[in-house]
């Protein structure tokens, strides 16, 4: 995992290494261990390292290969190149390293744009191929890996964070409000080439694009995701054998290719502790465990060390539990909104941020349970929305969107708001082929838009705000297709992720089978009293939100007078949402543009 950068220019000039200079600087905490930089003629690539694979200094990146003409800087892992390496060193390929990065390179050169479809991992990266005089860049299948990026006629600059761009100079940083009416629909997602900044757009995931030096532009999907039912019937116990054959493969893979240990965040969940269990079921000795937990309000506890505890007893694993008392958690915050590439406010948020410096200290990878929730239907929200009678937008936005069109007019001012793009845009998704059922449709957008931006950027930004890798085996796509054949009813049984407890049932204790669908709680942040309340009443009354002019004051004055009394339908406190959202503006473009 790393941070990665570049500046393609298309108007003949030089890139600008100061620039270059300001973004690393912006990523070196993605990438603690090595720097580097390559310029030549019209395009300059940055990288900062976190050494996972091949230790060695020859895996270092940028990573030129002049024979092949080429030159790659890439944040990720591709869990199959081992094979990959295999079948291009028969093909006559030499390599002068022995990790996953220079697979990629040689892959590009054999394969071309196609060699994103033979890789299974996650990655985000850029391929200059000097005899073109072009530039190919490409994202994961499910978008776990950011790539943010600023395009204008002059000149193309990406980086792994909107930090860096903006850090870098020279971005529009007006407001667009389709993102910004995405991000206060669904709980602050903003899909794909969207951002709520006017002047940054993020690659889609599942797609490669490539630039020329005339500003030629090709982009193209090279994936999508089928929800439908194979010709040949399965028997239910068919379907949980597939499913446990795909976890274990994609939780083994996961654990081999590394040469540092790898630990698993483990929150006293059914999935993160199904990981912990069939990793010691395959052998894993010495097994490191880590669990965070915060204090507890009165309608909320504020750990879930009841349930991690047993687990981490039953394997014995070397378990590490971290207790933040709330002045600790309003301490740290700030900090933590520095690292989100794009506001988040799910609670979870500065929970990962604060895990992850522990866990930074004695593992440099870890595995987690993201993704689980949505590709076996695990939120609560799954049966209301099927039940619901109705169009298919009707059923979906009844039970998910965090405002309605005419509550988003109330809350921006008028310049700041779209038309109703977001019910548009789910109308489209849902609308998409390949897709038996209204649950199918449901499932598949989850997986392959929504989850990107939440929870899967958060994992990303806060573990790599540390220096740690996460890992996600519940998205190896090659999982997701077969759990996406299976009948949605058949995942929704018994409250929900009805495969993975079926494969949990023996190997993990009743009690967190069983057990009621937990988050990662983080009560402050959704009862909001005292030091909380006083942080968000300061942030939105403050001299910078109103100057800015985003929210209309009646509406931020109704969600301050009635602080816990305004909650999404998926039970999200609004007033949370605005203030993160202007104390992210507050400390990541204000900090830049003043």
């Amino acid at each position: 995992m790393c941070g990665i950068s570049g500046e393609l220019r298309l108007d003949g000039q030089r890139p600008d290494m100061a620039a270059m200079q300001r973004m690393l600087e912006k990523l070196q905490r993605r990438g603690p261990d090595n720097e580097g930089r390559y310029s030549e003629g019209p395009l300059a690539l940055g990288h900062r390292r976190l050494s996972v694979i091949d230790l060695s200094a020859a895996a270092n990146q940028p990573m030129v290969d002049d024979e092949l003409g080429l030159v790659l800087v890439f944040n990720g892992t591709i869990y199959n190149y081992p094979e990959l390496r295999e079948e291009l060193q028969a093909r006559g390929y030499h390599f002068f390293s022995h990790g996953d990065t220079e697979v990629i390179l040689k892959a590009y050169h054999a394969w071309g744009e196609g060699c994103v479809e033979r890789f299974n991992g996650i990655f985000a990266f850029a391929v200059w191929d000097k005899r073109a005089q072009q530039l190919f860049v490409a994202r994961d299948r499910l978008g776990i890996k950011p790539f943010y990026y600023s395009l204008d006629q002059s000149r193309l600059r990406f980086a792994s964070n909107v930090q860096a761009l903006l850090a870098a100079g020279d971005v529009d940083t007006s407001f667009d409000p389709v993102g910004l009416h995405h991000h206060l629909t669904l709980h602050a997602v903003v899909p794909a080439p969207h951002t709520i900044l006017k002047g940054v757009r993020k690659l889609q995931p599942a797609h490669t694009l490539t630039i020329k030096l005339n500003g030629e532009q090709t982009l193209r999907r090279y994936w999508s995701l089928s929800a439908t039912r194979p010709a040949q019937a399965r028997t239910d116990d068919e379907w949980v054998e597939m499913i446990r054959e795909a976890l274990f493969k994609a939780v083994d893979r996961r654990l081999r290719i590394a040469d540092v240990p790898v630990g698993v965040l483990l929150s006293g969940g059914l999935d993160s502790s199904l990981l912990v269990g069939l990793l010691a079921e395959s052998g894993v000795k010495d097994l490191k465990t880590y669990t965070v937990g915060f204090e507890d309000q009165p309608e909320e506890k504020g750990s879930e060390f009841e349930y991690s505890d047993p687990v981490a007893e039953r394997f014995g694993t070397e378990h590490h539990k971290f207790h933040v008392p709330n002045h600790d958690l309003i301490d740290r915050l700030p900090e933590a909104i520095d690292h989100m590439a794009e506001p988040m406010v799910a609670q979870d948020a500065v929970a990962f941020y604060l895990l992850s410096e522990r866990v930074s200290q004695d593992v440099k990878v870890v595995q987690s349970g993201q993704g689980a929730d949505e590709v076996f239907g695990g939120y609560f929200w799954y049966p209301l929305m099927d039940a619901e009678p109705g169009g298919d937008l009707v059923r979906f936005r009844k039970h998910y969107f965090d405002r309605s069109h005419a509550e988003i007019t109330q809350a921006l001012g008028s310049e700041y708001v779209s038309e109703d793009v977001t019910s548009e845009l789910v109308q489209e998704l849902l609308a998409a082929p390949q897709a038996d059922s209204f649950l199918d449709k449901v499932l598949r957008m989850d997986v392959t838009t929504l989850i990107v931006d939440d929870p899967v950027k958060r994992v990303d930004n806060m573990t790599m705000a540390w220096g740690l890798e996460a890992r996600v085996p519940f998205l190896d796509h090659e999982l997701v297709e077969a759990a996406m054949q299976m009948p949605p009813e058949l995942k929704l049984k018994e409250q929900g992720k009805y495969p993975l407890k079926r494969i949990a049932r023996g190997l993990l204790p009743d009690s967190v089978i069983d057990r009621p669908k937990g988050y990662f709680p983080v009560p402050a942040l959704k009862y909001v009293r005292g030091d909380f309340l006083a942080m968000m009443r300061e942030a939105l009354n403050s001299e910078a939100c109103r100057q800015r002019g985003l929210f209309q004051r009646p509406y931020i004055e109704r969600l301050l007078a009635d602080p816990e009394g305004n909650l999404t339908p998926i039970r999200g406190n609004k007033l949370w949402h605005m203030a993160l959202l202007e104390l992210w503006l507050q400390r990541n473009v204000d900090s830049v543009i003043s």
